[in-house]
């Protein structure tokens, strides 16, 4: 099976979105990313938070709204949730963490389910069930957001390196987490 990889841009000062979950302030950062754009190819599924899910699309406005990675991939993608939305093609609603990384590392075969959401990875980090972490690291300070990780009070988590890549518009970081 597949492993779990959480992948965020993040502000240099920590935050994946902005107050009240805005993304837009992402969009000015969209260029080309070639760790990114590998990554999209070895995506066997999401699995997505509900907040994630339904929040604030940095595509808002274009033809890639509501599309993952801007249209750049498509598959199955089970979002966690106590307050399913409206049915849609390739969209599971679970409300259960480790059924849902169960159904979405099957349906991924031995490509990666990338977790999106702050929430979803911390729980999945806490669990004991996050393997990797991609955070595209970008030039800007937001000041307020959502954390790439809030976990006050938990236990340190250590990280090994896998790779460090350079973007025109960003610096990745892709690590693994040590058990």
């Amino acid at each position: 099976m597949g492993k779990l990889l959480y992948s965020a841009a993040m502000s240099l000062d920590g935050f994946i979105a902005g107050p009240g979950g805005d993304m837009q302030w992402v969009t000015e950062f969209f260029g080309p990313n070639p760790e990114i754009d590998r990554l999209v190819a070895d995506i066997g599924s999401l699995l997505v938070g509900r907040r994630t899910y339904g929040g604030d699309d940095p595509y808002r406005g274009t033809e890639a709204e509501g599309k993952a990675f801007g249209g750049a991939w498509e598959g199955p993608q089970f979002v966690l949730t106590h307050r399913p939305a409206e049915p849609a093609p390739d969209v599971t609603f679970v409300d259960d963490l480790r059924h849902g990384v169960e159904l979405a590392k099957a349906a991924a075969g031995e490509k990666y389910v990338n977790v999106l959401g702050a929430t979803v990875a911390r729980a999945c980090l806490d669990a004991g069930l996050l393997d990797e972490i991609l955070v595209s690291i970008l030039p800007v300070l937001l000041g307020d957001g959502v954390r790439l990780f809030e976990r006050p009070g938990g236990d340190p988590v250590r990280l090994e390196r896998k790779s460090q890549t350079e973007a025109p518009l960003a610096t990745n970081l892709w690590l693994r987490v040590v058990r």
